[in-house]
């Protein structure tokens, strides 16, 4: 018989973090409701979740592919996958009324929302330098909000789990800043932005684990 825990385990690895899914695709197949009966749209959105567990990246490479073919920049979809990747998804809301989870949730939306303006603050060097001083900020409070919420619970399969998730985004934060010391040096704004939708998918990553594992 199945734990709790272990079901909660099982959940969230049956789950998948894409701001590209989420934010790109699954509000272009909503449109469709209007042409087709929302159960059509349903299936079609499990296709694609389904598609990009089996391959995560797979929805970017779609969405990459097709506006490729209107616009070919690299630059250009980089760029628009950022300041999408600032809006909220209801994939990722935490439906808890604690105050450990609704700071969590505020704070990796602030992240989030921060992040989302690079491309349009990056010429402007002193908002760019000051945008980068709200990100660190936004990091640390994050964390700290992932601390509270993580004395929630005790047991060890659960914390191993959403330790793991806290280091991943921690190491993806110093690549972050790796990636901006060296956009200092030569200019390269592809690999920021590349990055940092690297940041914002690890705190996806982080609110869906607490989502889909309850506490103890």
């Amino acid at each position: 018989m199945a734990t709790a825990s272990n079901e909660n385990s099982n959940t969230v690895m049956k789950s998948v973090v894409s701001a590209p899914l989420h934010l790109g695709l699954f509000p272009a197949l909503d449109g469709l409701s209007k042409q087709y009966d929302i159960e059509t749209v349903e299936r079609l959105k499990e296709a694609f979740t389904e598609a990009e567990k089996s391959v995560p990246g797979f929805t970017h490479e779609l969405l990459n592919g097709v506006i490729q073919k209107e616009v070919p920049n690299e630059l250009s979809f980089t760029k628009s996958l950022l300041r999408m990747s600032g809006q909220s998804s209801q994939e990722y809301a935490l439906n808890r009324k604690e105050k450990e989870f609704i700071k969590l949730g505020e704070q990796a939306h602030t992240l989030k929302r921060i992040l989302s303006k690079i491309p349009d603050e990056m010429s402007d060097r002193p908002r760019f330098l000051q945008t980068i001083k709200n990100i660190a900020s936004a990091i640390k409070d994050l964390l700290s909000a992932v601390n509270d919420v993580f004395k929630r619970y005790s047991t060890r399969s659960n914390r191993r789990a959403l330790d793991v998730q806290k280091k991943e985004f921690v190491k993806c934060s110093k690549a972050f800043s790796d990636t901006l010391k060296s956009y200092f040096k030569d200019g390269s704004e592809v690999p920021v932005y590349v990055s940092a939708n690297r940041l914002i998918h690890q705190a996806n990553a982080i609110l869906l684990v607490f989502k889909m594992t309850s506490p103890d």
